[in-house]
């Protein structure tokens, strides 16, 4: 087998001397997502047949649709902890703050971070990251096999999950030939591709069905067409009997709209706004739209939250940051070659 993460493995092995002799905790972004969680189970489960004491900590808790790749595995809360030295690894974290205050507050100085976030300028002792990689999945199963480490199925089938869910089922333009070689890997040591695809595609509830209704309604046009944006007001959960985890893959929706280059969801809550962000071309870098209010990403697909705003009074200002970015990706074209 090829060898897929050769410039890491001086700092997984280094990452690996971190951890000896603490108890590891596996740390997580909030609001997890399949990679989020497929990366924090297959980690925690190799560390503990390595011999080392390992756990699972959220702010959040694991969503529904996401439980079975959980499996038995415990995922804590950071106030939940002893007190203990943990040696922390914060896994698909853009940066120290994505995982939530008391997470960053009780884990100050991470031994090590796995990511694959654009935005991600590294805040950990050992840093392995790598924004041309689909998925944190994708990197730490390459570095489980460069290191021959044991893959059982359990582990196979979260680190499938996570790559699964961040490729958008293998369609995003992160998408390589390393992916599917690791994700055929993955099949070997035991993924199942059928189990993933109906746990992660086929277990809609009604109130996530409902609460796609009312965004697909609110969906407007902006710059032209070019930009699609959709609305979930704040309320909206408990009037469609959804959880704001049936938030996740919305947005695309947006994108997916003929000649929409650039789709948002704006996600009202009464503290200040969510945005997601999604670009089918990698020349939009939604991530640096994103970073102009604090948030981050990738050059796809991307976040940001605003404290404090509304709707009504955000959206103008987020419309005005996009166009500017489409001004500036028109100007680097038109420069000569």
């Amino acid at each position: 087998m090829e060898t897929f993460y050769p410039e890491f493995l001086p700092r997984f092995d280094e990452l690996l001397r971190q951890l000896a002799g603490r108890p590891a905790a596996v740390v997580g972004h909030a609001r997890p997502d399949g990679d989020c969680i497929g990366s924090q189970v297959a980690l925690a489960r190799v560390l503990r047949a390595l011999g080392h004491e390992a756990v699972c900590v959220n702010a959040d808790p694991v969503p529904r649709r996401l439980q079975y790749f959980a499996g038995d595995e415990t995922f804590a809360r950071p106030g939940a902890l002893d007190a203990r030295d943990f040696a922390a690894v914060f896994v698909d974290c853009a940066d120290h703050d994505r995982a939530g205050r008391e997470a960053r507050a009780r884990f100050p100085a991470p031994a090590g971070v796995v990511d694959h976030h654009l935005s991600n300028a590294g805040f950990g002792v050992c840093n392995l990251i790598d924004p041309a990689s689909a998925a944190t999945a994708e990197i730490l199963a390459g570095l489980f096999f460069d290191r021959g480490l044991p893959v059982d199925s359990v582990t196979a089938q979260a680190l499938y999950a996570g790559i699964l869910t961040d490729t958008g089922q293998f369609r995003f333009n992160s998408t390589s030939r390393r992916t599917f070689i690791l994700a055929a890997e993955l099949l070997v040591r035991g993924a199942k591709p059928a189990q993933a695809g109906y746990e992660l595609y086929e277990r809609e509830t009604v109130g996530k069905l409902r609460l796609l209704q009312r965004f697909l309604s609110s969906l407007r046009f902006e710059c032209g067409g070019r930009v699609c944006i959709g609305v979930l007001p704040d309320g909206v959960f408990a009037e469609t009997g959804s959880l704001s985890e049936d938030t996740e893959g919305m947005v695309d929706y947006t994108r997916a709209v003929d000649g929409v280059e650039i789709g948002v969801l704006v996600e009202e809550r009464p503290d200040g706004i969510k945005a997601s962000l999604r670009a089918k071309d990698p020349a939009s870098r939604v991530d640096l739209i994103a970073g102009r209010f604090g948030g981050g990403g990738h050059a796809c697909a991307a976040g940001l939250t605003v404290p404090g705003e509304k709707a009504a009074t955000f959206i103008p200002i987020l419309v005005a940051a996009i166009e500017d970015q489409f001004r500036a990706v028109a100007a680097v074209r038109a420069r000569p070659v």
